[in-house]
């Protein structure tokens, strides 16, 4: 599994943080996704987000925002709130669902 996220996955300050909200999603439903920093911003052109992260992120989406996971299986699923629903449902094997 891999999360595609901006430059971290902090939750903790002044607000929520997304990238973090989703990393924290995958872990509490007992997953260990792999990382991918993207950095640039979401909102800007592609010129900005020009970034390995941020490319695949386009091809996988139609856009730049990231958080996005990526399953094993192929899932991609875009948006802090989605994946922590996803993970709700989906948790991994040997962990129960809440």
């Amino acid at each position: 599994m891999k999360l595609y996220v901006c430059y971290g996955t902090w939750k903790n300050g002044p607000r929520t943080h997304p990238c973090g909200v989703a990393f924290e999603a995958l872990r509490d439903a007992g997953y260990i996704p792999e990382v991918i920093r993207s950095y640039g911003l979401g909102p800007l052109p592609g010129i900005f987000n020009f970034t390995p992260g941020r490319r695949e992120v386009k091809r996988l989406t139609g856009n730049y925002w990231v958080p996005v996971m990526v399953g094993d299986d192929g899932t991609v699923v875009q948006g802090s709130k989605k994946i922590a629903e996803w993970a709700q449902v989906h948790p991994a094997r040997g962990v129960a669902a809440s």
